[in-house]
């Protein structure tokens, strides 16, 4: 379980980028709008409806790490962990780095991340809960990586 564990942290990290966008797409721009709406359309305040989806991966999270440990069994743990990490890195990327909710850090420089920030631009030119593109957070459309690298590189940056 030593190099088995670490192994179940990244699939679990990585799986959660399907997970992320098949949620967006079919739960937040399907039934669930209601919670999803303000974050496309601005509203006043710090806070969105829209936060409430940190509790459809965060309880799921604590359950796997809390109820695998209680029981020692590590599977669940490390993929309550992968879930973790996955959630904390999209708050840093989406809350932080995208939408600068907070104003810890605000540019990137490099092409990976102008592209993430170029998808979720595209994302959200749509208002409404149709016709929409980009749900993914981590994985974008190849066309806006190798976009924001002609940039980057026209900027004598890179190779």
């Amino acid at each position: 379980m030593l190099f088995l564990g670490p192994l179940i942290l990244v699939a679990s990290f990585f799986g959660m980028e399907f997970m992320a966008w098949f949620t967006h797409k079919y739960v937040m721009h399907g039934g669930m709008w209601f919670f999803h709406r303000d974050h496309h359309q601005t509203e006043p305040g710090f806070f969105e409806r829209n936060d409430v989806f940190f509790l459809i991966y965060a309880i799921p999270s604590w359950l796997l790490i809390m109820l695998g440990s209680m029981y020692q069994k590590p599977v669940p743990v490390w993929i309550g962990l992968g879930i973790l990490v996955y959630g904390i890195a999209y708050f840093l990327i989406h809350d932080v780095y995208i939408h600068r909710r907070f104003k810890w850090f605000r540019d990137i420089d490099h092409p990976y991340f102008y592209a993430i920030r170029k998808a979720h631009k595209i994302h959200h030119k749509y208002r409404g809960k149709e016709d929409g593109e980009c749900f993914g957070m981590l994985v974008v459309p190849w066309k806006y990586y190798i976009e924001a690298k002609k940039t980057y590189q026209r900027r004598g940056k890179g190779k």
